[in-house]
């Protein structure tokens, strides 16, 4: 009996030493719990302080849960060490009956532990419940009368069939079997319940509730997925239905994922094939590395390029890839996401574009007349760079000014775009005079005509404007060799009209001479023959130089070309103070060409030389002499007058190319002696002479002999 009571006494110090250790252990529990929220709330307090929408509340909002909950983990610690030494009682007192005061407490301690349980159970934001095996509710918290929007009386005891339309009980009864055989299920269940049209996720774990060794019921933790359902499934349809190519790529390139648009966009039957490529399956060229891919350094920031593509038949595809990382919780990058957008066809356009637009720019270019743009505050928007030929300027000089800005502007340019601008005439043209920036005038034909946009609204003038100072030069040319023609003609008839009574005055003259006796009328009569030949000979010369050309060529002297030449000039000579100074040289060999077009050409050299002598002095000296070198016959007319200035020597032979005062020339005198020598293999050339004027060298072949 001793040694029962002696063992019973140990064993009591045995069970009371081991509560102490087990409350001490809670206690240490629950300190460390409280401590550990306090000091993740100390460490991210920092950083949840910069987190928009309040959510820096969440460190203390944690501690004081962790206090809460160490708070209800005391209490019921405190509620199970009661219902500890009440059963302890019972078992001490096995065969006594319970007392009533002792029953009573063990009821308030069970209906305390159940307002608590029902109470942190109702706190979960989770749908929380236990259900018979054949669809009993047995308990449930309030989440779960939220949703199915009942009180809990009306639940409880009630069949879930009553409340919802899917999952049915067939459903479910097909897979209670496979539960009670793991006593463990977890998956998404779709609910849809009967007073609500619209379809519930919800992600369930359920477990099973042993009686014995048999399950009797279940009980399940279920969190509604409803909103991250939907949003993956606009995800999912987004995914499908974006016309951008969609990707998710591991670091090196390799593709995991993509949308139907890049399946479409690459060429492929199917996703499966894509993805079966390896890294460097995209890419055009295989010596490089592959074309997703990122190296070990990349950071995974965004990353906008344009690269190329190989599609399934070999052929590029030019693409704009816009990627960046996905990281982990530890901070390693784990893939890629991006789009690719096709811009192949488009590249093709802005090459077509851009084809189409330096078409457009070269042909204005090549274009022979000058294009300008104008709105409708007469201010210039384009004009071609024919304009640097036209009148010295750049495009850009005028681009962005008014009409009226630039010096020199023409009043008949202004008032051919006014009229066209104000609709007063759909269609216009006008000459107008325009100053070059070299000095020179120049006769432009603009024709301008209305601009209208796409809304084919007016939106300006367009007017091409073309240099006609050659064709009006060619136009008084025509019509001076038109006079020349008519002078040539009257002049012919002339001479022939002179020459029946020069004749007879020469005969009369001649019979006179020999039968007078008389030595002053002989001299007399001297004089009046003499002046008489010297008529004939200029009448002779007049119809010689008037007379048609025959056509073909013919061998002439030069010397009698030249003679007869100055016959034709001598008055104007005499009139300007010119001395001539001609010396023939006998000997020289005849030269083939045309004799009135030589004629024309000694002409308008002797000319030449007249103006310049009497616009630098009141007389001076013509000098013309003749020789023969090599294989040609040279003709040279030297002038005293101001002589040739060097940076105008290169120009003298260009047509209309003139330093004679307006009216005084044409400036083709000289462009039409080159031209003709030009045609019998001759040539004229010019320089200024040692001591002052001008020397003009004609250079004509000698025939070869037959």
């Amino acid at each position: 009996m001793a040694a029962e009571e002696n063992r019973h006494s140990k064993s009591q110090r045995s069970q009371g030493h081991l509560e102490r250790e087990e409350n001490r252990l809670w206690r240490l529990a629950l300190w460390f719990m409280v401590l550990l929220a306090a000091g993740l709330a100390a460490l991210l307090w920092e950083r949840l302080e910069a987190i928009p929408y309040h959510l820096g509340a969440i460190a203390p909002g944690l501690l004081a849960l962790a206090v809460l909950f160490a708070a209800y983990a005391y209490g019921r610690r405190r509620e199970v060490s009661d219902l500890k030494v009440l059963l302890k009682d019972l078992q001490d007192r096995v065969g006594v009956a319970p007392s009533e005061e002792q029953l009573d407490q063990l009821s308030q301690v069970i209906m305390r532990s159940q307002r608590s349980f029902k109470e942190l159970i109702d706190s979960f934001d989770d749908v929380a419940c236990a259900v018979s095996l054949d669809g009993t509710f047995r308990t449930v918290n309030r989440r779960l009368t939220d949703v199915l929007r009942m009180p809990y009386a009306e639940v409880v005891g009630h069949k879930f069939d009553e409340f919802c339309e899917s999952p049915a009980r067939a459903e479910v009864e097909a897979g209670v079997g496979r539960f009670l055989a793991t006593r463990r299920w977890s998956g998404i269940v779709p609910v849809k319940l009967k007073n609500n049209s619209r379809t519930l996720y919800f992600d369930c774990v359920l477990n099973a509730i042993v009686k014995g060794d048999e399950v009797v019921g279940a009980s399940m933790l279920a969190r509604d997925v409803t909103g991250e359902r939907e949003k993956e499934r606009r995800f999912t349809e987004l995914f499908e239905t974006l016309q951008e190519g969609v990707y998710f790529s591991t670091p090196e390139g390799k593709l995991l994922d993509v949308n139907p648009a890049l399946v479409s966009i690459l060429g492929y039957r199917s996703k499966e094939d894509l993805l079966a490529l390896d890294a460097n399956g995209l890419n055009f060229d295989r010596g490089q590395s592959p074309v997703l891919g990122r190296g070990e350094d990349d950071r995974g920031g965004v990353r906008t390029r344009e690269i190329t593509i190989r599609r399934q038949d070999g052929s590029p595809a030019v693409c704009l890839d816009t990627s960046r990382a996905v990281w982990d919780a530890s901070g390693t990058i784990i893939r890629y996401q991006g789009t690719l957008t096709d811009v192949t066809e488009k590249r093709k356009m802005e090459v077509q574009i851009r084809q189409q637009e330096q078409f457009r720019q070269r042909m204005l270019e090549s274009f022979p007349d000058l294009i300008l743009v104008l709105d409708l505050e007469e201010r210039y928007t384009f004009a071609s760079s024919r304009i640097r030929d036209l009148l010295g300027y750049r495009p850009e000089e005028l681009v962005g000014k008014k009409i009226e800005e630039l010096q020199d502007h023409s009043p008949e340019f202004l008032s051919l775009y006014r009229d066209v601008a104000s609709g007063k005439q759909m269609f216009a043209a006008s000459e107008y005079g325009a100053l070059h920036r070299n000095g020179s005038w120049r006769t432009m034909r603009a024709s301008a005509s209305q601009l209208f946009d796409a809304e084919n609204k007016l939106s300006g003038v367009i007017i091409s404007v073309r240099d006609i100072t050659v064709e009006k030069k060619l136009e008084q040319q025509i019509i001076q060799s038109e006079r020349l023609a008519a002078m040539g003609q009257m002049l012919g008839g002339f001479a022939h009209e002179l020459n029946n009574p020069l004749t007879a005055i020469l005969g009369v003259s001649e019979l006179l001479q020999e039968g007078e006796s008389n030595e002053t009328r002989v001299k007399q009569l001297g004089m009046l023959h003499q002046q008489a030949r010297r008529a004939t000979e200029i009448v002779q010369n007049l119809m010689y130089f008037s007379r048609p050309p025959a056509p073909g060529e013919s061998l002439v002297n030069l010397n009698d070309l030249v003679d007869r030449t100055l016959h034709l000039h001598a008055y104007s000579l005499r009139k300007n103070n010119i001395t001539v100074d001609f010396l023939k040289e006998e000997g020289l060999p005849q030269v083939s060409g045309d004799p009135h077009q030589l004629m024309q050409v000694f002409h308008n050299l002797i000319l030449n030389a007249e103006q310049a002598i009497r616009e630098a002095r009141e007389k001076g000296t013509l000098r013309i002499r003749l020789g023969k070198k090599d294989n040609s016959v040279w003709t040279s007319f030297q002038d005293d007058g101001p002589g040739i200035a060097p940076e105008i020597l290169p120009h003298i032979f260009d047509p209309f190319y003139t330093t004679k005062r307006p009216g005084r020339g044409t400036g083709l005198g000289l462009s039409i002696c080159k031209a003709v020598l030009k045609e019998y293999g001759g040539n004229v050339e010019a320089t200024s002479a040692p001591g002052g004027g001008a020397v003009f060298t004609v250079h004509l072949r000698i025939p070869p002999k037959s």
